[in-house]
């Protein structure tokens, strides 16, 4: 029996190499042709405000060739050019004489915005021009921005910290009486979809390849930071998952319901791998997939919580340092997106990433609800206290 599991997971292993391997190919760079950089990929200005940029060529010039800028919107696969921008001050059409090596830009921002430069010429001496581009987003605070990024330090570092306070109250207890089982068996399986996802997208080079082929001038969705909190918190609801297998539990178990979905949920994702191994799908959708299985499972992982501490009329068992924590990080997180939207005057940003606003305001309603719970409705009646799981009733004298 393990022999034959064996085989089969080296099988599996094997067909992955093979289907990677075969779709990351890659055609050979020309040689003999003049490569062209810019001397920053990502350049932020303020409004009314200029910065420096310099374009390198790989070797001097052999002719006079004219250099034209264009601007490009978005990031989708089509992308739009033109010659003219509202967020930048056009740069002009330049003539380079032979020998030439750099040339020296000035950038100015008009307003606030989102844009990528690139450029064309007449000459054929260039390689690839397609794929050359800077960034530039012009702000209307330069300290918003860094309020910003502040911010999202902020609401990673609560979204971490949180996994922590359940884990504490459990070996304080010695038990996880009133703590669902529900919840913890979505919520590991919403965070390995999540934690493939992010790997896979920051880490795996054809899935890079296909995003980057779908959106050439898009910004990276994931960084190595999203793909730290994902397996951070795999390895926390690991750990919970254990202290329910060795600490007190009463009669609690995991659900019919929740064992439906789950099983729905595997076989989405297994039928799924099944299809992008056969090349009906991309990798890059089949592991967006996994991302939608991860919202699905959020929008659903609270209810069973929420539900038993409703029927037991209390949160005992349920740590609300958790929830205070997940309060502040998704409440820091949907400020950010405020401040991005204001920042670079682009509102429909907000609504641009409906996974990520969706989530974050179905998590700060639900934290509400728990300290609703905790702090109002449920809350323990002065002079008793939780021993042993029995409610007794504290001395008076």
């Amino acid at each position: 029996m393990t022999l034959r599991y064996f085989n089969k997971l080296g099988f599996i292993v094997a067909l992955f190499r093979l289907t990677f391997c075969a779709n990351a190919e890659e055609t050979a760079p020309q040689t003999g042709l003049i490569q062209v950089t810019f001397s920053v990929s990502e350049m932020c200005l303020q409004v009314e405000s200029s910065s420096n940029v310099t374009v390198y060529f790989s070797q001097p010039l052999n002719h006079t060739v004219e250099i034209y800028f264009n601007y490009a919107y978005g990031d989708q696969s089509t992308v739009s050019y033109h010659q003219n921008s509202p967020i930048i001050s056009p740069l002009p059409n330049i003539t380079c004489e032979a020998g030439t090596k750099k040339i020296p830009l000035k950038i100015t921002g008009l307003r606030a915005g989102s844009l990528s430069i690139g450029l064309n010429s007449s000459s054929d001496d260039f390689a690839d021009l397609e794929s050359v581009y800077m960034t530039v987003k012009v702000v209307n605070s330069n300290i918003l921005e860094i309020i910003t990024q502040i911010i999202g330090w902020i609401y990673f570092a609560a979204w971490s910290i949180s996994f922590y306070p359940q884990v504490i109250e459990n070996f304080r207890r010695k038990s996880v009486i009133g703590l669902n089982f529900d919840f913890i068996a979505l919520n590991l399986t919403g965070f390995i979809s999540y934690g493939v996802f992010n790997v896979g997208l920051c880490w795996i080079g054809v899935i890079k390849t296909q995003y980057r082929a779908l959106h050439p001038r898009g910004v990276d969705p994931v960084q190595k930071n999203d793909v730290i909190f994902a397996l951070h918190a795999i390895l926390l609801t690991l750990v919970v998952t254990i202290q329910c297998f060795i600490y007190k539990r009463g009669v609690q178990k995991v659900s019919v319901v929740c064992r439906v979905l789950l099983l729905l949920a595997w076989l989405f994702i297994i039928v799924s791998l099944f299809v992008a191994v056969g090349h009906v799908i991309t990798w890059l959708r089949y592991f967006y997939f996994l991302s939608y299985a991860k919202m699905g499972i959020t929008f659903i992982k609270y209810i069973p919580q929420a539900w038993m501490n409703y029927k037991r009329k209390s949160t005992e068992g349920w740590s609300i340092g958790n929830i205070l924590l997940d309060f502040t990080g998704g409440s820091f997180s949907l400020l950010q997106m405020f401040f991005l939207a204001y920042n670079y005057d682009d509102w429909t940003s907000l609504f641009s990433n409906p996974t990520k606003f969706g989530l974050g305001f179905f998590s700060v309603l639900f934290d509400i609800l728990f300290m609703v719970q905790h702090y109002v409705l449920y809350r323990q009646p002065y002079g008793y206290s939780f021993i042993n799981e029995e409610t007794i009733v504290a001395d008076s004298e």
